[in-house]
């Protein structure tokens, strides 16, 4: 008895199975906890990424791999009937790296004034890594009172550089790669 699938009932089972495979492995990360406020100087920006940090990624920075968060902001004037004017670009990125010989993480952030940060906490490099905490997004005196803007962000974590000859040892590391979906906040100034 054989048994046999139509052509479009084959593909609707290819979609159905390669869906739910891929949300399977899908690393749920997100930004939560988005915050705009100002200073009398300054548009500030304020938000964590949820859900970026799984085992195998702890236990392959353990082992003194890198990783490097980058975090995307785009500020946009909104205009009716017009395309939308980007004022401003910014690119974040945090690293890490484990110290195995002594037993400590070293951490590189932007406005730490190239300074590294070191721990010997896990739960720290987390919030360290995942935070972006007061960023100066622009002067206020750039933006105009009563007019509209939106503000984007999106997170990823840059993809894994590696030696060559590692990289057919370590080609399973697909869960290196993770994208959060773009956040948008509009706001009237």
């Amino acid at each position: 008895m054989r048994f046999f699938l139509s052509k479009k009932t084959g593909i609707v089972l290819f979609i159905i199975i390669f869906s739910l495979n891929n949300a399977a492995f899908a690393l749920d990360a997100g930004l939560t906890d988005i915050v705009v406020t100002n200073t009398q100087e300054d548009l500030l920006l304020y938000f964590k990424v949820e859900g970026a940090f799984r085992e195998k990624m702890e236990k392959a920075i353990l082992n003194g791999i890198p990783a490097t968060f980058s975090f995307f902001i785009n500020l946009h004037r909104v205009r009716n009937f017009w395309i939308d004017e980007k004022i401003a670009d910014i690119k974040i990125t945090h690293t890490v790296k484990y110290n195995n010989l002594k037993k400590e993480f070293v951490i590189k952030r932007p406005g730490e004034k190239n300074r590294s940060l070191t721990t010997q906490s896990f739960e720290e490099v987390r919030n360290l890594m995942s935070e972006i905490e007061g960023l100066k997004v622009i002067p206020l005196n750039r933006l105009q009172k009563g007019f509209r803007y939106q503000i984007r962000a999106k997170a990823e974590l840059s993809k894994l550089t590696l030696p060559l000859y590692l990289h057919y040892v370590l080609i399973f590391l697909s869960f290196w790669d993770f994208e959060t979906d773009w956040y948008t906040y509009d706001f009237t100034f």
